[in-house]
C-alpha cells in the first residue's frame, strides 16, 4: 500500500508564510511527478505547482514568485513553501505523486488527505 501524508497547514495572516510537506511511503519503486492542487469553496480544483523527478517545476500564474515547490527524493517528500500569502490562497491543499509500485507497473497517481490553509486579511 502507498500512503501520502501531508502536514503544515494552518491559519496565517496575510503576508505570512507556511510550508506544506507531503511524504510518500509504502511499496514504492520510483516516483515521477509530485505536486500540489488546491480547492477553495465554490471553486474548481486547480494545480498549484508540480515538480518532476529531475527537478523541473511549473506553477499556476497566481502563485508564481511567491510559492516554491521542492522535493527530497531520498525521503520521497515534496514541499510547498508559500510566502506572501493572500486571503485568496485560502483552500484545501492536496498533494499527489505519480509513482510506480514496481519496475514493470504502470504509473498511478496517489493522493494525500488534504490540509487546510486559511489566510486571514
Amino acid at each position: 500500500q502507498v500512503q501520502l501524508v501531508e502536514s503544515g497547514g494552518g491559519l496565517v495572516q496575510a503576508g505570512g508564510s507556511l510550508r506544506l510537506s507531503c511524504a510518500a511511503s509504502g511499496s514504492i519503486f520510483s516516483i515521477n511527478a509530485m505536486g500540489w492542487y488546491r480547492q477553495a469553496p465554490g471553486k474548481q480544483r486547480e494545480l498549484v505547482a508540480a515538480i518532476t523527478s529531475g527537478g523541473s517545476t511549473n506553477y499556476v500564474d497566481s502563485v508564481e514568485g511567491r510559492f516554491t515547490i521542492s522535493r527530497d527524493n531520498a525521503k520521497n517528500t515534496v514541499y510547498l513553501h508559500m510566502n506572501s500569502l493572500k486571503p485568496e490562497d485560502t483552500a484545501v491543499y492536496s498533494c499527489y505523486a505519480q509513482l510506480n509500485v514496481h519496475r514493470m507497473s504502470v504509473p498511478n497517481v496517489y493522493w494525500g488527505q488534504g490540509t487546510q490553509v486559511t489566510v486571514s486579511s
